[in-house]
């Protein structure tokens, strides 16, 4: 696919800005997806290097209009799916959107890539198969849905896996745990505990913390999408993409702070707290499909590699004089 027109959605957001522009790096042609709106920015392709930034084909448009996909797929050799709504409380409230974005947007792109016969890679999540009831998590493992977030995950996934089996477009399954580094928002758990610490804040507010996540670094989650371009044997399946690296989220919080060179402790946050039944209580991938059929391993793994992530993401935020004040010290949903 060296030469090949790539089409990413959500090219504006955290993961797909840091796909964007690896695959320039790399020499693809991009067409960079972003998220129209009337100010004519581009999210972080705002942030991204100049000479990058020319590279692409940056359009704008939403994935939940039929006839602007059908535009924006055309004369493209692959589409890498990363566009949705992803905040798991704001689901709780605005499950109509979510499914309006994450389930009907997606269809929208399988339809368009139909005619170009489009590789077609698609984002999944770790959250759909809910708390772990066998470790560390494989492929096989069944889905659960623990939010309206989750809910419209599984049914994007299982729509773009149809499409293979119907129509034999070739689609493939990317599913990252839980991904971090720069550029993240606010919302994440990572963010607002760096967030917080440079702000001077020494008491962490935080929702549950004894759940335990597998954190993997952008810079490995946008390598696995790049393998997977090139793989010939992921048509019609589905990959984790982890670190194979499990820790809770107060422990987390413990690393974060020996980072930074500080002590912190932990104060509850009632409204930051998921109801009893939707929290995920436990994920850890089980990668070893992805070094199979990508021959990706992380290079952020453990909890040695969890540190020098840490590390590069506080350093890109100090860069940026941490969050604004108004994102630090409030619940971003």
């Amino acid at each position: 696919m060296s030469k090949a027109r790539i089409l990413v959605t959500g090219a504006d957001g955290f993961i797909g800005s840091h796909l964007a522009e690896a695959l320039v790096r790399a020499g693809h042609p991009v067409r960079a997806l972003v998220l129209y709106n009337s100010f004519g920015t581009h999210g972080w392709l705002d942030d991204s290097p100049p000479e990058l930034r020319r590279e692409m084909d940056i359009v704008a448009a939403d994935i939940r209009d039929a006839a602007a996909m059908r535009t924006a797929v055309k004369g493209c050799h692959a589409v890498l799916h990363l566009a949705a709504l992803i905040s798991i409380p704001y689901s709780y409230g605005a499950a109509e959107s979510f499914v309006q974005t994450n389930v009907l947007g997606t269809l929208n792109l399988l339809n368009a890539a139909l005619p170009e016969n489009c590789r077609f890679v698609h984002t999944s999540t770790s959250e759909v198969y809910g708390t772990a009831q066998s470790v560390p998590i494989t492929e096989a493992h069944p889905l659960e849905a623990q939010s309206p977030y989750a809910a419209t995950k599984i049914a994007a996934d299982q729509l773009a896996l149809s499409f293979q089996r119907s129509y034999g477009l070739p689609v493939t399954v990317i599913r990252p745990f839980n991904t971090y580094g720069p550029r993240q928002s606010a919302r994440a758990v990572i963010p607002t505990v760096i967030g917080q610490l440079l702000a001077g804040q020494r008491r962490i507010k935080l929702g549950a913390v004894h759940p335990t996540r597998d954190f993997n670094y952008v810079a490995d989650t946008v390598r696995a999408f790049v393998a997977a371009l090139d793989a010939e044997d992921v048509v019609g399946e589905v990959v984790n993409v982890g670190s194979n690296f499990e820790i809770s989220i107060g422990e987390a919080v413990r690393e974060i702070a020996q980072v930074m060179g500080v002590t912190a402790e932990i104060e509850t946050d009632p409204a930051r707290i998921r109801p009893a039944a939707s929290e995920v209580e436990r994920l850890w991938a089980d990668n070893r499909k992805a070094a199979k059929l990508l021959g990706w391993t992380p290079e952020y793994g453990g909890v040695d590699g969890f540190r020098r992530g840490i590390a590069q993401t506080v350093a890109w935020y100090k860069r940026r004089g941490g969050l604004p004040a108004d994102k630090a010290l409030t619940y971003t949903i």
